[in-house]
């Protein structure tokens, strides 16, 4: 196989006195930063740091912010609730957010001075509140609430803990980490500070999302599904209700008639344009490229911009002087700020190289970024007059007292010639010319991809030895539609050929040692380790948490009926391509011992699949272990299991590969 390049991203720091592997504990140590919020006067940033709290076994989000410029940052709640969604009131006084203080309580809207004090609630909504939003005024904000249930409108609290039957009459009936699906909607309501009740502004059989207000005040737009079957269908469109209606929304502006998903619409600064993402291809569902538009505020036809882009596109915006769109621009392993002018002209990186931008805000040419990299988890950082700059140091400590690894980002071709990228992670102390165990550990989605963020795993992994590929396989999204697109209804074949391409790639190069070969990964990345294990005996140990195995068992079980009968039709009338690609048909050529994991209520990827291919292989006679992780749902969150699953990881590669 002909090596095209290997560019090196980092290089291993020198061992400074101190300095030791990464351990399990470091790792669960590391804090998130999320969110990035300007206040009105451009001085300060609000942001979100999630941290581990061991002795209560569970996470809590704290509301911190920094100056603008530089200096140190400041905490703005304490550790005993969890604080998310800050927003700023438009004279910059208060700092809004929403949290459940209490056990049992509901998240409401609280708000803080930012000059101190204790938080004051604003809001006493009894079914709780989800997204807030200021008017542009500050005198009102605008609210996201589900409607009530009737036992929610009772003063007994017994009550409401006594469990009810599930009434279920809806084509998509569950969804994981939410449940079982009634017809209790979310809608927008309006709210004055120091008033009891809100207002309702829209109703319906329908959900309501990404409200934002008009510059003016007068009016909100928003995303929402009304068509006849919101769940036989991804036909969201962007519409606008009057912020002072009184017929809970009634008469409504349908902006877009695109038959497909369009969504986070934001406004123009003179509120006659909106900027908002869609896609086009509907045919290609969750494979379609993510598009940039701009269509008037009284409708008609949008225009899409950068349309020859063919990468996605996320969290567009206009500029504070509306001459420019900045957005999120996904590609080849990367995660950029882009801009473009409305009128598609000027297209340009704004921020750019081999980083991961995952949030930004804008105030006046100060931008104010989420921005992580390879080995280093995302910190919030400025960028003015072409110079970015680190405002936060949430993890520098931590990290500075540990042996970091090398990254390598690589390209190789694919049996059929198609060229694939990737990254390398290297182990402690690597030296050329000696060949390591290496695990093949595969990303989610599939409509995903390893980019320059911080990757847990891969840490874990060099700490202990291991050589980590981290490869994008076709399916991945980043690198155009077609190389997405190429796994419609065809699991398992062609990211199959990438990523064992991937290994020969890691042997030829030199790396790795082919007599000491792991795979796994989570989601998608457990379902392709199942494709890899029934398709090769060259690994000695594999892991495969929450994948899928046989998939016409899932329909009506999971929560993807929709994709399913897109991707693959009704399993009834089309049973041979769902058997086709389900691995389970071929659980009897499986040699490689093999761990399955997965969350007792996953209803995203449920446990059955994990119990099938456990049982299955047990009755074989083959090397394997079933763990599951009680009342944990798609991701595993309680601090305590993470670290379990992560032992387990180490413990069975150890045992199997290394």
């Amino acid at each position: 196989m002909k090596i095209l390049y290997s560019i090196v991203l980092c290089c291993s720091l020198v061992m400074v006195q101190g300095q030791r592997p990464v351990a399990i504990d470091d790792l669960l140590s590391l804090q998130n930063v999320r969110d990035v919020e300007i206040s009105p006067d451009g001085k300060w940033i609000a942001y979100t740091v999630s941290a581990i709290d061991t002795a209560k076994d569970k996470s809590t989000t704290r509301l911190w912010m920094v100056p603008a410029a530089g200096g140190n940052a400041i905490p703005m709640t304490g550790d005993s609730y969890s604080a998310g969604n800050p927003r700023w009131s438009p004279d910059g006084k208060y700092l809004s957010f929403t949290a459940a203080k209490g056990e049992d309580a509901k998240a409401q809207v609280w708000t803080l001075n930012r000059l101190g004090g204790e938080a004051e609630q604003l809001t006493k909504i009894k079914q709780g509140v989800s997204g807030h939003e200021w008017s542009p005024d500050g005198q009102r904000l605008l609210l996201l609430i589900r409607d009530p249930k009737p036992e929610e409108l009772t003063k007994d609290k017994e009550d409401d803990k006594k469990p009810k039957p599930q009434v279920i009459d809806r084509l998509q009936f569950k969804q994981d980490y939410v449940g079982y699906l009634d017809r209790y909607r979310t809608h927008l309501y309006t709210f004055v500070p120091g008033d009891t009740a809100a207002v309702q502004i829209t109703s319906g059989d329908y959900d309501d999302s990404s409200p934002v207000w008009r510059p003016d005040g007068k009016a909100i737009a928003f995303v929402s599904n009304r068509t006849d079957n919101p769940d036989g269908n991804d036909n969201s469109d962007i519409w606008i209700v009057q912020a002072d209606n009184t017929d809970k929304g009634q008469h409504l502006t349908r902006v877009t008639t695109n038959e497909n998903a369009d969504a986070s619409p934001r406004w123009s600064p003179d509120g006659t344009q909106l900027t908002y993402t869609t896609v086009t291809d509907k045919a290609a569902m969750w494979y379609a490229t993510q598009k940039l538009a701009v269509i008037a505020a009284s409708g008609g036809q949008p225009r899409l911009l950068a349309e020859s882009l063919d990468r996605n596109i996320s969290m567009p915006r206009f500029a504070p002087d509306g001459k420019s769109i900045y957005f999120l621009l996904e590609e080849n392993g990367r995660q950029v700020l882009a801009s473009i002018s409305p009128s598609g002209a000027d297209f340009k990186r704004v921020v750019n190289g081999d980083v991961t931008v995952n949030d930004y805000a804008l105030h006046g040419n100060y931008i104010g970024l989420l921005k992580g990299s390879s080995l280093e988890p995302a910190e919030i950082h400025s960028f003015q007059n072409g110079a970015l700059k680190k405002l936060t140091s949430t993890n520098d400590t931590r990290l500075a007292q540990l042996q970091r690894p090398t990254v390598e980002r690589i390209q190789f071709n694919s049996a059929d010639g198609t060229p694939v990228e990737g990254f390398v992670v290297k182990p402690i102390g690597y030296k050329p010319g000696v060949k390591y165990p290496t695990i093949l550990w595969l990303h989610g989605g599939p409509v995903s991809q390893y980019d320059h963020s911080f990757h847990a795993p891969g840490e874990l992994f060099a700490a202990n030895g291991y050589v980590t590929l981290l490869l994008n396989p076709r399916g991945s999204s980043g690198y155009g539609q077609a190389f997405c697109q190429a796994l419609f209804a065809d699991w398992g074949n062609k990211d199959f050929q990438d990523v064992m391409a991937g290994v020969d790639y890691a042997i030829q190069a030199g790396y790795t040692d082919p007599e000491r070969l792991g795979v796994g990964g989570w989601s998608y990345g457990g379902i392709l380790t199942n494709y890899v294990i029934t398709k090769s005996e060259r690994f000695k140990g594999a892991v495969s948490g929450a994948s899928e195995a046989l998939y016409r068992a899932n329909y009506g079980h999971d929560h993807y009926q929709l994709t399913w009968e897109l991707e693959l039709g009704l399993p009834w009338e089309h049973a041979d391509t769902w058997e086709r690609i389900s691995p389970f048909n071929d659980v009897a050529k499986i040699t490689t011992p093999t761990l399955w994991m997965g969350g007792s209520d996953d209803w995203n990827v449920p446990i059955l699949n994990s119990e099938q291919m456990y049982q299955a292989m047990k009755r074989l006679g083959r090397e394997t272990q079933l763990v599951v992780y009680p009342g944990e749902h798609h991701g595993i969150r309680r601090p305590s299991f993470q670290k379990d699953r992560m032992q387990r990881w180490l413990d069975w590669f150890g045992k199997y590969v290394k």
